[in-house]
């Protein structure tokens, strides 16, 4: 079929809403597939400079310089409303992988314990079915058992040049501190990304489109104290004024977050070297090129394990060769929206099972703003991630359901403690602040180990700060509700509130149709399987 009798099928299709699918792949079979190229950093929050315009963060992203990022935008699509279903690295990679609601991933909805079910497809292993070729570097989908086994459990990894990249800030600040100069110790490191890469192409079959994930873990903590300014020369001082109202605008948090971002840079300093490689070898013009993360950012309120924006807004980049780029898209995208995407581009059938939505209308469209009408909500969730109560070994729940000016949560145990129990009475033996900076597990094991978490902790008599502790640590009641439009940083809970009645009775009535025609045990199940074995409990991986 004619590219444009296509498209003028396709926009009547569109309208008309059905067969949308099975009209674009047998397009795309018609064509060369494309090769897709996934970048997915651990813990990366919606953080670049191609964000530094826009939403309460702005900011802060005026620090940060990723001119990869900025680069596969400016050439295809900046999402600016990506979302994860779940704010924890497991539960969200399960949903990326199958396009499913991460709840509906058996085992794989939990971090602690987490066990993959073989029988749920997933794309990547759908696409070597249909004769990619796969590969992978660092994680995909750890920690749970098998190791990465919705992307085939180490059969298609990459890494005999080593996985020193996961710990670049202390890699690089070891070769600095022996004399080496800051911009050679990186490109050590570097040279492993790129032997790695280059590893898999060599691999390759000549006739083979391929499908390579790049997912280092260096955005995770720990990272070292003070590498952002010394490696990246990023200062911490430029963020004063600029901090979010859940975090303390001090020199230690500060330092931190500037830290954070010089991960960040790496990251997508060493990205910028797997697409010259693919220039020079001419494949990058037929290559699918996504770039995201799996949350916000670690050791920091309102981050990771938090159903706020700072937890589960994620940055989103897509190019697809030869369609509109240039473009920002409002339009509200859950990640495991990636699944039916990549299966359509490359021509593969989507599972029934999948509930994401693909993203190739907004891919294909030449239009900025809002694509979809009907995109305008999220809904994201939370089970059990490392913590765990000490009534029964069970995890935090939590399901949310995000909207244009509203977010609305709520907290099916409002009894737990939201970053797991304290481990100890908040009067006698309590851990220093040193312990908080280094072992995540020393109290409140929900939030990683951090300078942040110190200091805060360190804090949490002193009236001026009380409130974030508090914020940070506290239990919470069984619904929130912020306005977005007036409380972009979601502080103020407006639920119960009178004038607020209307809406909130409506987001709540949306978000439990959505968990209950999505099949979500808390909603649906009476026990719930998350409140007991395999779920709950002694369920350390094995």
């Amino acid at each position: 079929m004619p590219h444009v009798l296509y498209q003028a099928f396709l926009s009547i299709f569109y309208r008309g809403g059905v067969m949308l699918a099975t009209l674009t792949g047998l397009w795309v079979q018609g064509q060369e597939r494309p090769n897709v190229l996934i970048a997915f950093a651990d813990d990366w929050g919606r953080f670049a400079s191609a964000y530094q315009d826009q939403g309460p963060y702005s900011g802060l992203n005026r620090l940060l310089s990723t001119p990869t990022f900025d680069r596969v935008a400016q050439e295809g699509v900046l999402f600016q409303n990506a979302f994860v279903t779940a704010p924890s690295c497991t539960p969200c990679r399960s949903s990326l992988l199958s396009g499913q609601y991460f709840w509906r991933t058996g085992q794989g909805a939990i971090l602690q314990g987490a066990r993959w079910d073989a029988s749920i497809p997933t794309f990547p292993l759908l696409l070597g079915k249909a004769g990619y070729h796969l590969g992978e570097t660092y994680k995909v989908w750890t920690p749970g058992s098998p190791a990465d086994a919705p992307y085939g459990a180490g059969r298609h990894a990459f890494e005999k040049a080593g996985r020193k990249f996961n710990q670049f800030s202390q890699q690089v600040t070891r070769m600095v501190d022996k004399g080496m100069a800051v911009s050679k110790a990186k490109h050590a490191l570097y040279d492993e990304v790129l032997a790695n890469f280059n590893d898999f192409l060599d691999a390759r079959p000549d006739s083979k489109p391929f499908c390579y994930w790049f997912g280092p873990t260096l955005v995770h903590r720990k990272w070292t104290k003070g590498s952002g300014k010394r490696l990246w020369g990023l200062d911490p001082d430029q963020l004063e004024g600029h901090m979010p109202p859940f975090l303390p605008d001090v020199a230690e948090v500060r330092e931190d977050m500037a830290d954070y971002f010089g991960e960040i840079q790496a990251f997508d300093a060493a990205l910028g070297l797997i697409l010259k490689r693919l220039e020079e070898l001419g494949e990058l013009d037929r290559t699918v090129v996504i770039i995201s993360g799996d949350h916000g950012p670690p050791g920091f309120p309102h981050g990771k394990c938090n159903l706020y924006d700072f937890g589960v807004g994620v940055p989103l980049a897509i190019h697809w060769p030869g369609q509109p780029g240039g473009r920002k898209l409002e339009d509200f995208v859950n990640l495991m929206d990636l699944a039916p995407t990549v299966l359509e581009l490359a021509g593969v059938d989507v599972p029934s099972v999948m509930t994401g939505k693909s993203l190739v209308p907004q891919l294909q469209s030449e239009a900025s703003g809002w694509i979809d009408p009907s995109r305008n909500w999220v809904v994201t969730g939370r089970e059990r991630h490392v913590a765990a109560a000490r009534s029964g070994n069970v995890g935090y729940p939590q399901r949310a359901i995000r909207t244009e000016d509203f977010l609305y949560i709520v907290n099916f145990q409002p009894d737990r403690w939201p970053m797991g129990d304290p481990l100890h009475r908040l009067s006698d033996d309590l851990p220093t602040s040193e312990q908080l900076r280094q072992n995540t597990f020393a109290t409140f094991a929900d939030m990683d180990a951090s300078p942040t978490k110190g200091w805060i902790f360190e804090h949490r008599e002193d009236p001026r700060w009380a409130e974030h502790f508090q914020r940070a640590f506290g239990k919470r009641p069984f619904v929130e509700l912020y306005d977005v439009s007036k409380d972009p940083h979601q502080i103020h809970n407006v639920a119960n509130e009178n004038s607020y009645a209307r809406i909130q009775g409506k987001m709540h009535e949306q978000l439990m149709a959505v968990l209950r025609d999505s099949l979500d045990p808390r909603v649906i199940e009476h026990p719930v399987r998350y409140e007991a074995p395999p779920y709950a409990g002694d369920n350390k991986e094995r």
